[in-house]
């Protein structure tokens, strides 16, 4: 199960573009929202930045503007590899983005958009809460502790430890001695598909080799 924006899609520089836009507009300083905005849905980056703000009235009024929309958007390393070799139907993506957003990115970034798709929309808590993750896993119809999650940001892998789920991370956003999760990679560059065998219930287990940092 993976996260998007630094885990799947190069796009932190357009995540960050638009929080400093929308902080500028509104008169308010984008440091504090750059600090937590990285895995978290826009709801809870206001609510920890900016708690005097209506937080739910300022993400209905936020339009997200995707720069040069029709222009590429690049894939992160070793994503279309990893996720071109899964076998159909064994990966998901939860992001705290919104669906129209999320779609974007991928198609942008020429990855495939999998089946189930868990976006900011979908969920009342976003991550750190494990909602997300949980939802896609029952979609996926797969119990919740035999799912690995791929995480670049602290809010991710809170949310992959709240669900019981273990977590590997990418430091594609944060050096790796921010992230608390079970192994760290440079990139999915280091994260590799082993061995894959079909169970007696017809799902397949997977073997995921990653190349530590």
């Amino acid at each position: 199960m993976f996260d998007l924006d630094g885990v799947l899609v190069d796009s932190t520089a357009y995540v960050e573009q638009q929080w400093r836009r929308w902080a500028t507009a509104r008169g308010l300083r984008p440091e504090p929202f750059l600090r937590v905005c990285h895995g978290r849905r826009a709801l809870e980056t206001i609510r920890m930045a900016a708690p005097h703000l209506d937080a739910e009235a300022e993400v209905r009024a936020f339009v997200p503007l995707e720069e040069n929309a029709s222009e590429p958007l690049g894939p992160l390393p070793g994503a279309l590899r990893l996720l071109t070799a899964l076998p159909l139907g064994a990966w998901a993506v939860a992001t705290s983005g919104i669906r129209a957003v999320a779609t974007s990115r991928l198609r942008r970034a020429g990855l495939p958009i999998p089946p189930v798709l868990v976006c900011a929309e979908d969920v009342t808590r976003g991550k750190p809460s494990p909602d997300a993750f949980l939802l896609a896993a029952r979609r996926l119809g797969c119990p919740h502790d035999e799912v690995l999650v791929v995480e670049d940001a602290p809010a991710g892998i809170q949310a992959a430890r709240a669900a019981d789920m273990p977590v590997v991370a990418v430091a594609t956003t944060h050096p790796a001695a921010q992230l608390a999760a079970d192994a760290c990679a440079v990139s999915l560059a280091g994260v590799h598909l082993g061995r894959v065998n079909r169970a007696a219930d017809g799902r397949d287990r997977l073997e995921v080799l990653v190349v530590e940092v």
